[in-house]
């Protein structure tokens, strides 16, 4: 399996399903045994992934550190790695925003540190900061680039217009946006500003941390961050637990799971490049990278559509 495709104009060839890592952050998750996802992320890259995503805040580092050691054995010249800086946080738990440049260049020198590497394939902004004008951010992406220690720059969580703003500093080649089949509002205005400029769109939860899996009847309860989501409980639940496994005969036709129809209809939109899609365990990567070339025709992409809202 070889599924490659161009990330926009940053030029890196990457798989459409991209490892995503947040789920080593406790916090939110609670504890996920190393071992298992350092397995899964070598397993990823055996069933033809070698796009993985994580960030400086994802445990405080805990995420960078897990990865760097999962992908050590990997060839680094086949794997594109991708991480974020935004916060600026202290071994006491304390953390702010901060992009400012004396900040991305030694945030960068910490990361590279954690993983382990050389250089970052694709370095994000990981939200946009109210107090640093991205000129001065560019600037520091600019010589991290130059001096060989990143390969490109991108943007997450950024609006149409903190977009634009970026685009007049700086070569900022990519976007990470929040979307799922549930939340579609960037089809409005980000992703086709993205197509006009060529940036690459890698999104994040295409499955709605895992609501869109199928594998909820809606009488499940949580212990991590979805025990505060409405649509975990209650009568909301059990309806878009529904709404979702309704979907098993068309994923039956195509010989897909639900989640790989999910991630398919996702990557079916022309503007999206990559899904980033939370991985725990192998089997969970297995499974998600079995939605690589896969395509489902019109009909049925708008009957997905429309059972899968709120």
């Amino acid at each position: 399996m070889n599924n490659r495709i161009k990330l926009g104009r940053s030029g890196l060839e990457v798989s459409p399903i991209c490892y995503g890592s947040w789920q080593l952050s406790p916090k939110y998750w609670g504890d996920v045994p190393t071992a298992q996802v350092v397995e899964a992320a070598r397993r990823a890259f055996e069933v033809g992934v070698n796009f993985y995503d994580t960030a400086d805040a994802y445990g405080d580092g805990l995420s960078e550190q897990v990865m760097g050691e999962a992908l050590a054995p990997l060839p680094r010249d086949q794997i594109v790695l991708a991480t974020k800086l935004y916060w600026h946080f202290y071994d006491d738990g304390r953390r702010h925003p901060d992009l400012s440049g004396k900040y991305v260049i030694e945030e960068c020198e910490n990361s590279l540190r954690r993983l382990k590497m050389d250089y970052i394939d694709l370095y994000q902004l990981h939200s946009f900061d109210p107090l640093t004008p991205l000129t001065e951010t560019t600037e520091a992406m600019e010589k991290l680039r130059k001096s060989g220690k990143i390969r490109r720059y991108g943007v997450s969580n950024f609006t149409v217009e903190q977009m634009r703003l970026a685009g007049r500093s700086g070569e900022y080649t990519t976007a990470q946006p929040r979307y799922s089949l549930l939340d579609r509002g960037i089809e409005n205005d980000l992703l086709p500003y993205c197509a006009t400029e060529d940036i690459g769109v890698l999104v994040f939860s295409p499955l709605s941390h895992g609501l869109l899996t199928g594998k909820y009847d809606g009488t499940e309860t949580f212990t991590d961050f979805r025990a505060d989501n409405h649509r975990f409980s209650g009568q909301k639940f059990k309806d878009l637990a529904a709404a979702v496994r309704s979907l098993a005969p068309i994923a039956e036709k195509y010989d897909m799971s639900i989640v790989q129809l999910v991630l398919a209809a996702t990557l079916a939109n022309p503007y999206i490049d990559c899904a980033i899609v939370g991985i725990k365990t192998a089997a969970h990567i297995e499974e998600a990278a079995g939605a690589m070339g896969k395509t489902i025709d019109r009909e049925d992409y708008f009957a997905i559509r429309n059972a899968i809202k709120e």
